[in-house]
């Protein structure tokens, strides 16, 4: 891979860290938007800013990638069009997702926006870059759980753009696959809200630990193995983060992917003297060289970021008093934590005290009083760490926005066409897709020398004057050696380009309009006018469960495709009511995968359910029947549409739906719709080991709340401690349309004595003491 073809990618928060990002030597930039974002709380972007980013970056020869990397809701699809439009318009160079209904929406209504999948979608083997690679997409951003080994595999077997995380902040649960902050805090992860439960302290046994809370990965000594494995993109994570940090951690990057194999050594170590400043947690190479990496988790570290000068030692009203362990200046960033863990508070420094003296800057050891913009906040023992040092990156917000300012939208070039026709110079051009042509009388002169020329021509109308129009691309007919006046010349050159401009903008603006109209007419999907058929699908655990069969009211048995219960089930005679729930993970070589597949299709099996885009590749063959599970995510009628679309002739709403969006899509499906009724909340997926801890276990933060842990197939997760059920509430249901019902039973088998208690429950749709609806009633 050329070293120009490799990118250094930089988040941007704000305006400020977009400009630090492109000063320090970002190839590109990643924003999001005020709304669709995975980073909510950051600062964040509106559309008409987001289309001067874009000009910015490529007058700097940059990219600019958007991220509208949340599930959305079936109300939020009209407000989506408008978005999907703008950043069409703003001439973004990728634009990152999740949701299959935006997939589908951009892919048919806005081919120009080039797709980009987000980590969010848990791209992870090789089976899933095909399948995105089919469905058009430009670049896969890999989940960041993968070895090297790993992205080297996959690479083999697509031509996708290969992004991949370099540095920054690692998340415990697989992303895509965490529930956590939904069912803790009420703020869905997958829908930008993540409240970083993982970060929280968990006891257990009554010990405190912070066991969830992952290190910070900083993989700066392996750009030359990513780049052998096949990575192109090196992705920086941080769009909560401060300009300074973003300056700090580009400059360090782009220090190293610049450095000539024999200035490698030292161009690692200045950089990692740069990294040194950018505050962030203890550094982890991450899963790159390991599958089973030990060094992620330390229990014995809070799950903040910074570095600890001070405790509190008096508080009087906004000021807090403490000994500082470091030097600080005025413009650094510090951050109180409290000793119970439930949160922090962050300030920038504007005021400080030594002494009796005001000063900019405090030394180590030094007894200091700090004013804060918080009241009531604090107390003594409260812990200060510094977050952040203004020595990096100083340019104010104002400053970046007069910056924005001076970058013009950006500009298209022009073909011309002249011609002299007695005393009519006629003039064709284009522009994109607009073209305009115009007669213009002239009174030519006859040359006794330098006559009308192309060379004229071209410093007449070379450049356009217009800041739509760039550079103009001349060529001409017939020429009589005349002489047109440069006063009209200049004249004709100014009304033609005035008038080529508008006409610039007029087409875009009719195709913006028809792209609109087309892709909101697509979103008047007439109801469900057939009803669907009642349909009880029990997941089991293993070829006990078989006995359910008898149970003529159950339509169908899953059981999870693992070979043990594939052997198994095939001691017993073949039924076709028996279907197989497919792994959402399977890392490295899915060979045993597919020959399982394949020896049940022999059998005669034909009902799968799928769990990742991954298992599309499976069934290239035709007469299966595909069934979606919960982490498909479909909140919207466009993702279930894109499902059937892939495939499926069943779709289940994902766990954290609400009644309100389920009812909607239920209403306008076009291909079968299960909730699930019963089963485990899985908080959180993930494939890192359990940190000092049992391979089940319990954990319960500081107000009680508890999860349980289990290690199983090479993956931890985490489960709450309350099992969800709509079992009470099928009348509801039904009401709403939803006739297909899912009973997850994995976890208990159907034997079992809560499992034969479930199904009693739900032949009388009586409700389930000690389960919880989640965000059923409460969205």
């Amino acid at each position: 891979m050329s070293p120009s073809s490799l990118e250094l990618l930089a988040p941007a928060g704000s305006l400020e860290s977009f400009f630090a990002a492109l000063e320090a030597g970002a190839d590109a930039v990643y924003c999001g938007l005020k709304e669709f974002s995975a980073r909510a709380r950051a600062r964040n972007f509106e559309l008409a800013e987001v289309e001067r980013l874009s000009a910015c970056a490529h007058r700097e020869g940059k990219k600019l990638y958007v991220a509208c990397n949340t599930l959305l809701k079936d109300d939020e699809l009209e407000r989506l069009l408008e978005v999907l439009a703008g950043l069409a318009a703003a001439r973004i160079d990728g634009l990152i997702i999740q949701d299959l209904g935006v997939w589908r929406l951009a892919r048919t209504f806005f081919p120009e926006l080039a797709l980009h999948a987000s980590t969010q979608m848990a791209i992870h083997n090789a089976a899933g870059v095909e399948t995105l690679e089919s469905m058009g997409f430009r670049r896969a951003v890999l989940a960041r759980e993968l070895t090297l080994a790993e992205i080297g595999l996959l690479r083999r077997r697509t031509s996708l753009e290969l992004e991949h995380f370099v540095h920054g902040a690692l998340c415990y649960s697989i992303s895509g696959h965490c529930l956590f902050s939904a069912f803790f805090h009420g703020g869905s992860g997958n829908r930008g809200r993540c409240a970083q439960p993982c970060r929280r302290r968990y006891h257990h046994q009554g010990k405190p630990g912070f066991h969830l809370s992952t290190a910070d990965l900083c993989a700066i000594n392996y750009l030359p193995q990513l780049i052998e494995a096949g990575v192109m993109s090196f992705k920086i994570e941080g769009r909560m983060k401060n300009p300074e940090y973003v300056s700090q951690v580009v400059s360090a990057y782009r220090l190293v992917l610049d450095a000539k194999p024999g200035e490698r050594k030292a161009a690692l170590e200045q950089a990692q003297q740069i990294l040194a400043f950018s505050f962030g947690r203890r550094h982890t190479t991450g899963f790159l060289t390991n599958s089973r990496p030990q060094d992620i988790v330390d229990p014995e570290e809070r799950g903040g970021i910074g570095t600890l000068c001070g405790v509190v030692e008096a508080v009087s009203g906004p000021r807090i008093f403490f000994l500082s362990r470091e030097m600080i200046h005025v413009g650094d960033r510090l951050r109180v934590q409290g000793g119970d863990d439930q949160g922090s508070h962050s300030f920038t420094v504007r005021e400080m005290t030594v002494g009796k003296k005001t000063v900019k800057r405090a030394s180590a050891n030094s007894r200091v009083q700090v004013l804060t913009p918080f009241r009531g906040s604090f107390q003594p023992g409260d812990q200060l760490f510094k977050i952040a040092t203004g020595k990096f990156f100083s340019l104010s917000e104002e400053a970046c926005r007069r910056r924005l300012g001076l970058c013009p939208p950006a500009a298209v070039p022009v073909h011309l066409h002249v011609e002299l026709e007695d005393r009519r110079l006629l003039l064709s051009g284009t522009a994109e897709g607009a073209s305009l042509k115009a007669c213009y009388e002239v009174e030519p002169i006859p040359a006794e020398r330098s006559p009308l020329s192309l060379e004229t021509l071209q410093r007449f109308f070379g450049r356009s004057g217009h800041q739509l129009l760039s550079e103009v691309e001349i060529d001409a007919g017939h020429l009589p050696p005349v002489v047109i006046p440069p006063g009209r010349l200049k004249e004709i050159r100014r009304d033609f380009f005035t008038r080529l401009a508008g006409q610039l903008q007029a087409e875009r603006s009719d195709r913006k309009a028809d792209q609109l109209a087309k892709a909101r007419a697509s979103l008047r999907q007439p109801e469900r006018t057939t009803p669907q058929a009642a349909k009880l699908t029990v997941v089991g655990r293993d070829p006990d469960d078989l006995a359910v069969l008898e149970n003529h009211a159950i339509h169908r048995l899953l059981l999870p495709l693992t070979r043990e219960n594939v052997e198994a089930a095939e001691k017993f005679s073949f039924n076709e009511r028996l279907g197989w729930e497919l792994p959402a993970m399977v890392y490295g070589d899915d060979t045993g995968l597919r020959q399982i597949i394949g020896r049940l299709r022999g059998r005669g099996h034909r009902l799968f359910r799928l769990n990742n885009l991954a298992h599309f590749c499976f069934f290239s063959e035709p007469g299966a029947c595909l069934l979606g599970g919960p982490w498909l995510y479909c909140m919207n009628s466009q993702a279930t549409a894109a499902l059937h679309q892939l495939g499926l002739e069943e779709i289940t709403l994902p766990l954290e739906d609400d009644r309100h969006n389920m009812a909607r899509v239920l209403a306008t499906a076009d291909c079968g719709v299960a909730v699930t009724i019963y089963g485990p909340l899985p908080l959180f997926t993930s494939r890192l080991p359990l940190a000092s801890l049992p391979e089940e276990t319990a954990l319960e933060d500081d107000r009680g709340q508890r999860l349980h842990l289990a290690r199983a197939q090479g993956l931890t997760v985490g489960h709450a401690d309350r099992d969800l059920s709509l079992i009470g509430r099928l009348d509801e249901l039904r009401i709403m349309g939803c006739m297909s019902h899912v009973i997850d039973l994995s976890h208990l088998g159907s034997g079992s004595s809560r499992g034969r208690s479930v199904l009693a429950a739900q032949a009388a749709d009586q409700a389930i003491a000690g389960t919880t609806t989640f965000n059923f009633d409460k969205g």
